[in-house]
C-alpha cells in the first residue's frame, strides 16, 4: 500500500498535470469504488463543470480541491492516477475516467479494485469518515516528541502496531515503520508505554527523517508504485531493513531477520534493535 511518501509524491506530480483543468464528463465502471454519495450518478453529475484547483494530502489520502466540492481518494494497494490523451485506449482495470478540456483524461486504474472515493461539499470533508478520525501529520508543527510520548503512553500495544494505527500518527505503513524503528534502535515488539522519553525523542526524529528522505527520493517502488507521471521512486535502494531478510545489516553486519508482529511482516536487526 502506498504510504505517506508515495502519496505525497503522487500529489506533487499530479498537481503539475491537472491544476486548473475543468471536468467535462465522468465515467465510472466500478461503482463500488464510490463510497459517498451513495448514488454514483450524483457523484458524476456534481463533478461536471468543476475544476481541479489544488491537491492536498491527509495521511495516505489524496484530497482534490474543486470549485464546490472536495474529492477524497485512497489508493489502497495498487491504485494509480495518470493523465492521458483521449485518443489513447484505456488500460485494463481503469475504473474511473475524468474527461477534461482539450481531449485529455485523468484516469484511475486499480487492479484490485480496493481504492475508494468520497465526494463532499467543500469544507465538510474533515467532519466525516474517512478523514474525521485521522491522527496527527508527521510533518506538522503539532507532531512533537512530547505529543508522540503522550500518544504512546496511552496504549499497551507493541510499538509496531501502534505506529501503524492511523488514528495516532498518519501516513506510516509497513515500510517506514520498520525503517524508523531501526533508525531509532527500538525493537518492534517493545510495548509502547514502556518507551523512555529519550527513546521517544529518537523515534520522533527517525520518523521525520525517514519520511522526509523518502519524499525527496520519490517514495519506494517495492511492487507496482509509480508517481503521477508514471515514474518509479528510488528510496527502496537505501532501505536498512525492510525486505532485506537474510542480508547483512548495513551498520553492524548482523543478518536481518523477518518475523510477524501484529499480523504484519516485520524486519529487524537483532543487534541494533535489542529486545
Amino acid at each position: 500500500m502506498p504510504e505517506l511518501p508515495e502519496v505525497e509524491t503522487v500529489r506533487r506530480t499530479l498537481l503539475e498535470l491537472i491544476k486548473g483543468e475543468k471536468i467535462e464528463k465522468v465515467i465510472v465502471t466500478w461503482p463500488k469504488m464510490i463510497k459517498f454519495p451513495d448514488d454514483v450518478e450524483e457523484f458524476k453529475l456534481r463533478l461536471i463543470g468543476q475544476r481541479f484547483n489544488d491537491i492536498l494530502r491527509r495521511g495516505k489520502f489524496l484530497v482534490f480541491i474543486l470549485d464546490e466540492d472536495t474529492l477524497v481518494s485512497h489508493l489502497r494497494m495498487e491504485g494509480r492516477y495518470g493523465l492521458f490523451s483521449g485518443e489513447e485506449s484505456p488500460e485494463k482495470h481503469t475504473h474511473v475516467r475524468f474527461f477534461l478540456e482539450g481531449n485529455k483524461e485523468l484516469r484511475y486504474r486499480d487492479v484490485r479494485k480496493f481504492g475508494t472515493m468520497h465526494l463532499f461539499p467543500k469544507g465538510e470533508e474533515e467532519r466525516h469518515l474517512p478523514l474525521s478520525q485521522l491522527g496527527v501529520e508527521p510533518f506538522s508543527k503539532d507532531f512533537t516528541p512530547k505529543l508522540l510520548n503522550h500518544l504512546l503512553k496511552k496504549t499497551t500495544r507493541k510499538i509496531k502496531p501502534a505506529l501503524l494505527d492511523q488514528t495516532l500518527v498518519v501516513g506510516l505503513g509497513n515500510i517506514y515503520v520498520d525503517e524508523a524503528l531501526f533508525r531509532a534502535r527500538i525493537h518492534p515488539e517493545k510495548r509502547s508505554d514502556k518507551l523512555t522519553f529519550k527513546e521517544t525523542e529518537r523515534l520522533h526524529e527517525s520518523i521525520i527523517k525517514t519520511l522526509g528522505e523518502a519524499v525527496e527520493m520519490g517514495g519506494s517502488s517495492i511492487k507496482s508504485y509509480v508517481n503521477g507521471q508514471g515514474e518509479m521512486g528510488m528510496f527502496q535502494q537505501t532501505l536498512f531493513v525492510y525486505g532485506r531478510q537474510g542480508e547483512y545489516c548495513k551498520v553492524c553486519n548482523t543478518p536481518i531477520v523477518r518475523s510477524v508482529v501484529g499480523g504484519r511482516g516485520t524486519h529487524t536487526c537483532s543487534s541494533c534493535q535489542k529486545r
